[in-house]
């Protein structure tokens, strides 16, 4: 978005600083009250340093004596207004700094919770290190100006005061006041107005930097294999290359504003001195009132620059804030019902697709979405496993989506034990249907926290017996500390089929009525396999079994299924038993042939890396 004229960033700027005073307003009530109080001593003060010069100082010079008791009077009411000051200080920073805190804690958890609420087809148009930097960076940059924003409310009030006082003290010297504080405010709208396109572009560029390196983190294992470091790292170091060179081109605009800004109060000193001391000859002011204005406009040099803090934050925080908006603004959130079956029912689930067409949506949004599925229709009958077939592209991992409500369809509907998904409530879906999916993720943490999820009731016996069920209670048990053991990030200290059989425990252990099998065996033996399906067939997570839908590619795993659905260009071609189909249809049997040549290949070369000497180092599943 287009940062716009200073206008425009000034008024979206206050609209965002007014949403923050909005939802924080005691605290902003706290941190003004402090810097209020801070201001008004500060005014007091130079008219208090005033008094002590021309009534103290100058009369100790004249006589040669000094008052004792008006010198401490004097002493006592600086340290008094000292004292004033630091509680006006103490107050305003606490204060701007927790309303500062909460915010940027209260939105990082709105967006972190809008990315959960957002269906995949939205987070598919969007990079992660996009939707890290709205979540982290984006979120401070909008509320920066927070920490400033009460001292320059503050300020405001000190100088209505300041120049109330200099109208009280002499006309000539409110005029030099209100010629310096409108050029300090003129000044700071110049700079705004140069500095929004500069920390838009910024802001920008944080977002790309953190989606490369996320990306090239992530790809780790494409980018050593193929031998793509050098490519990375150069592609990383362009784009940090853009971002230093925009930081510089803010931090040199700085350079120039930031002297000017310091230079005006001084400026304004020395005017207020020249005329003042001229004032003084004509006998229109005294020295204790000219040594008040003139300690005035010193010490209102570093208040007034909260202001300019405010105004030079403000382009910073509206493209942080435009960002962050742009995410809690996303539509296609997928609502869930409020239907709840009786809890007491634990049979098997059924699960039924009728005629249900799908289309991913595109990456550009006026483009028009590819079709997936077309009137997609068959039944997961209660306690039954049904395996979906079919060539890459035909839209097997689409339906296993579609059977938890990952998406949704855009016609026809998904029923469990004949209610609509959509119509369940959402934790009656997450308890009733399991996913695990081609790619196994796992959390950096215990072997327990993984598969319990700290959900109720999972205790450690639970936590067996699906481990147990997943063919999995075997190498947990021999790792060092058992379930505390630390898997590291992504499962790094597992192998393949480790962390197959890891998640496929996840699930379990929810005792799932219905369990979805995205090829979440492929890793494993398939002797292994054969194990773990039969058991799932008869005894979910120690429940009462389940219904199983399984995406399958090796022959034994197929032929355990009562019915397999074959699957080509999003259809449903042909259904029926292994047998069946293995010999009327001709597409599904070279399919299956096909499939089961290419394993005989891989265990051949598996056979082979183990007699021989200079094995490929890669670490096969058992």
């Amino acid at each position: 978005m287009a940062s716009g004229t200073s206008r425009d960033v000034l008024g979206r700027g206050l609209s965002v600083l007014g949403r923050a005073i909005r939802e924080q307003p005691r605290i902003f009530a706290v941190a003004v009250s402090g810097s209020v109080l801070f201001g008004l001593m500060v005014v007091a003060s130079a008219f208090v340093v005033g008094a002590v010069v021309g009534d103290v100082v100058v009369p100790a010079v004249q006589t040669g004596s000094v008052a004792v008791g008006a010198l401490a009077l004097a002493a006592a009411a600086l340290l008094g207004l000292s004292v004033l000051r630091v509680v006006g200080i103490f107050g305003r920073r606490l204060g701007a700094g927790y309303m500062q805190f909460r915010l940027q804690a209260a939105y990082r958890r709105r967006v972190t919770r809008r990315y959960l609420e957002l269906p995949l087809s939205w987070h598919h148009r969007n990079a992660t290190g996009t939707l890290l930097s709205n979540a982290n960076s984006d979120v401070e940059a909008a509320w920066q100006p927070i920490a400033p924003l009460p001292f320059a409310v503050g300020t405001l009030v000190m100088l209505v005061g300041a120049v109330t006082s200099l109208f009280a003290v002499d006309w000539a010297l409110a005029l030099v006041g209100l010629a310096v504080f409108p050029a300090l405010f003129a000044l700071n709208v110049a700079y705004s107005r140069r500095m929004a396109p500069r920390q838009a572009r910024a802001q920008r560029l944080r977002a790309e930097v953190s989606g490369i390196a996320h990306e090239s983190f992530d790809g780790a294992l494409v980018v050593k294999t193929m031998g793509r470091e050098a490519q990375e790292t150069a592609r990383f170091a362009a784009r940090a290359g853009q971002l230093r060179d925009a930081l510089i081109s803010v931090g040199r605009l700085r350079g120039i504003f930031d002297p000017m800004l310091e230079t005006l109060p001084s400026l304004g000193t020395l005017a207020v001195l020249v005329v003042g001391a001229y004032r003084l000859r004509q006998g229109a002011i005294e020295v204790s009132e000219l040594v008040s204005v003139a300690f005035l406009f010193t010490v209102l040099a570093f208040p007034v620059r909260a202001i300019g803090w405010v105004l030079a934050e403000l382009p910073r925080s509206v493209a942080g804030w435009d960002r962050i908006r742009r995410v809690l603004d996303a539509t296609g959130e997928m609502p869930y019902g409020d239907i709840r079956p009786d809890p007491a029912v634990a049979t098997p689930a059924t699960l039924t697709f009728t005629d249900v067409g799908f289309a991913y949506e595109p990456a550009e949004a006026h483009l028009p979405g590819a079709e997936v599925l077309g009137e997609v229709s068959f039944t997961v009958p209660a306690g039954k496993t049904v395996a979906l077939v079919g060539p890459t592209g035909a839209g097997k991992s689409t339906v296993t989506a579609l059977a938890v409500r990952l998406v949704d369809p855009r016609s026809g509907t998904v029923s469990i034990d004949g209610v609509d998904v959509r119509d369940l409530a959402a934790d009656v879906l997450a308890g009733t249907a399991a996913l695990v999916a081609q790619v196994p993720f796992v959390f950096d943490d215990t072997v327990r926290a993984n598969v319990s999820l700290d959900r109720p009731g999972v205790d450690d016996e639970a936590v067996w017996a699906a481990l147990r069920l997943a063919e999995a209670d075997g190498f947990v048990a021999a790792l060092p500390d058992g379930l505390d053991t630390m898997v590291g990030e992504r499962g790094t200290s597992l192998s393949g089929g480790q962390r197959q059989r890891l998640t496929l425990a996840r699930a379990l252990a929810g005792r799932p009525r219905l369990l979805v099998l995205d090829d979440a065996t492929s890793a494993v033996d398939p002797r292994v396999e054969a194990a773990i399906l039969a058991g799932l067939r008869s005894s979910a997570g120690g429940g009462p079994g389940a219904s199983i839908l399984v995406v399958a590619y090796r022959r034994a795993t197929i032929a355990l299924a009562d019915e397999v659905i074959y699957l080509e260009q999003g259809r449903v071609v042909a259904r029926g038993t292994h047998s069946t189909l293995l010999a009327t249809v001709p597409g599904y049997a070279d399919l299956v042939t096909a499939y089961e040549q290419a394993e005989v290949d891989h265990d051949r070369q598996r056979t082979y890396d183990e007699v021989t000497p200079m094995t490929s180092g890669l670490e096969v599943d058992r």
